[in-house]
């Protein structure tokens, strides 16, 4: 347990962005889940508008701290082509 003032507050200020970043991972997740939804029923229209609102919240991850940046890119591109590709 911490004992000095200064851990006490970072105990404090963890708990706080704990739940910040547990409430921001899974308003992405479930943005890409929509994304996954829509590729899996073949609906091309909803594949494609899911990926455009799922894209600014990937990337509002990375400027979070919440995703590194080469995985979103890594995601973003998976999904794109998986999307295109159901033409």
């Amino acid at each position: 347990m911490a004992n000095s003032p200064q851990a006490k507050k970072r105990a404090r200020q963890n708990a706080r962005r704990l739940e910040i970043n547990k409430a921001r991972r899974s308003r992405i997740r479930t943005h890409l889940r929509k994304v996954e939804e829509a590729i899996e029923s073949g609906d091309k229209e909803a594949a494609a508008t899911a990926l455009k609102a799922a894209q600014p919240e990937l990337m509002r991850g990375v400027t979070k701290g919440i995703y590194h940046k080469n995985t979103a890119a890594r995601k973003m591109s998976r999904l794109t082509s998986r999307a295109k590709a159901m033409a």
